[in-house]
């Protein structure tokens, strides 16, 4: 049975940027905290795809806080790079192969992918370190079910950098970036209301089947990966090339380009998540943890919007967890699906199950999203001084829905372009402010406040403090989430 290739979103292109390096040089001062200058030659348009797709990566996730006090256990300096050297390398890398069946040695190859997430890609690791207090317990959970290395979660920050949103150029989708095709044959369903590609905890299965039977054909789990990357096809044309070599480091040369960094890029995000700290590098915190959810199962029509309305949560908090809902709507057909929220609103959500499933369950046709066969089709040319925003504010649509509809990979635009607006009038949508902590907040001798402004709920002055809305109720005694009054000062932090 023919599999389709799939590709990596990101780490195909980090590897093809890192093909064409002539060199690496460390300029290392006499204090080994001062900032690493890398010196690298990579192809330019390679970087440019690059700085594309890390662009869509990193676009949907919050912009967080890191608050590395306690996680700075070496006393770094803020805005130090540690310099790491060749036997340094070695010697941790040896330490985490003792405790893993993937082979995660050390070469030149290796270290220049260290060293694009310990120092070029920075900001990107730590969002990844975050979102992993969400992602990862629920894929170690069902590794151990399936008796697979815990270590191939780390894959999943190789595949998407965590983002179960994310989309590749070839059309790979989610967490683990499967192909219509491969996602169908592993029983992810795909159509007009979700997409299990990008559910959490369905891909993560489909993900580990299709890796058990890779590994199956190869009991090599480096070559295993290969095949996820480029397919089983491509693995076995490089064995053959190589006379039978079945090693990965071995029938390197003969893989697809890249496919070469795939590997090396698994064993850098390996050591990565195990030695942050001592490159100074933390997690950024993120508004909620796997911890702090649960999950439901319904079986009737619900809208998010309608949801948010009964809940202390915004629709965007909501697709925000459950991501596979294409339209911010759980149909109603002859399954059951799953919701995720916060614990606290899942139990108000069984309080008022009944309310929301009979007052807010309207017929398809009063949708939030209708179906763009349903919708007025314009093609809109493309003016000198046009933007996306300015586009989609004069449709009443949003840029992610114009760029999805055009298959833009970028915000750019050249004039005269045509671009496919599906609209239901020419109102601009009113767009939610966001919570803005520099302009409205105050400080006194222990605490930092906020202002209330009109529209905030908790879990938005969360996610722009970039903590949990656990802990903004543990700073504020008493806080009543449900009646925020504009004007009212709430704590959000202590005073550094």
């Amino acid at each position: 049975m023919k599999i389709s290739v799939k590709s990596g979103l990101l780490i195909g292109l980090l590897s093809l940027c890192l093909v064409g390096y002539a060199g690496e040089k460390d300029t290392v001062k006499k204090d080994s905290l001062v900032k690493a200058e890398l010196q690298l030659q990579p192809d330019v348009e390679y970087v440019a795809h690059v700085e594309d797709m890390i662009t869509q990566l990193m676009k949907d996730f919050n912009k967080g806080y890191t608050d590395s006090t306690e996680l700075n256990t070496y006393n770094l300096p803020h805005d130090s790079i540690p310099i790491v050297d060749d036997s340094t390398l070695k010697s941790r890398l040896a330490i985490l192969n003792e405790q893993t069946p993937f082979a995660l040695g050390y070469n030149k190859r290796v270290h220049a992918f260290v060293n694009l997430y310990a120092v070029k890609r920075r900001e990107l690791t730590s969002k990844t370190m975050g979102l992993s207090q969400l992602y990862f317990p629920l894929i170690e959970e069902i590794l151990d079910e399936n008796d697979m290395p815990y270590e191939l979660k780390y894959l999943a920050v190789v595949e998407s950098a965590l983002n179960p949103t994310a989309r590749s150029r070839a059309g790979a989708k989610g967490l683990w970036q499967f192909m219509y095709t491969t996602g169908r044959l592993y029983g992810l369903t795909v159509n007009s209301y979700f997409d299990e590609r990008n559910d959490p905890y369905k891909s993560t299965r489909a993900a580990c089947a299709y890796l058990s039977y890779l590994n199956g054909i190869y009991d090599d789990w480096n070559l295993a990966l290969a095949a996820y990357n480029c397919g089983p096809g491509n693995v076995n044309k490089a064995i053959r090339r190589s006379g039978g070599k079945k090693d990965y480091w071995e029938i390197y040369p003969y893989l697809p380009r890249e496919t070469r960094g795939y590997v090396p890029a698994f064993i850098a995000v390996n050591y990565i998540f195990n030695y942050g700290a001592e490159h100074n590098i933390y997690p950024r915190n993120q508004p909620i943890t796997f911890y702090e959810t649960d999950t439901i199962h319904v079986t009737n029509r619900i809208s998010f919007k309608h949801l948010a309305d009964v809940l202390d949560l915004s629709a965007e908090q909501i697709q925000y967890l459950n991501p596979e809902y294409k339209r911010g709507v759980i149909p109603k057909d002859s399954k059951s699906h799953t919701l995720r929220l916060p614990k606290g609103e899942l139990a108000l959500y069984l309080v008022n199950e009944k309310r929301i499933t009979e007052q807010y369950a309207e017929p398809i046709d009063h949708s939030e999203e209708v179906l763009a066969a349903q919708e007025q089709v314009e093609i809109y040319r493309v003016r000198n001084g046009d933007y996306l925003g300015k586009i989609a504010n004069r449709y009443g649509v949003s840029v992610r829905n114009i760029k999805s509809w055009n298959g833009l990979r970028s915000d750019n635009l050249r004039v005269g372009q045509r671009l496919t607006i599906y609209s239901r009038g020419s109102a601009p949508v009113a767009k939610k402010k966001a919570v803005d902590l520099k302009k409205n907040t105050e400080e006194s001798d222990q605490f930092v406040y906020y202002k209330i402004q009109k529209g905030d709920t908790l879990w938005d002055i969360a996610k722009a403090k970039g903590i949990s809305t656990k802990e903004l109720k543990l700073l504020n005694n008493n806080l009543n989430a449900k009646n925020l009054k504009p004007g009212d000062k709430i704590i959000i932090s202590k005073k550094s």
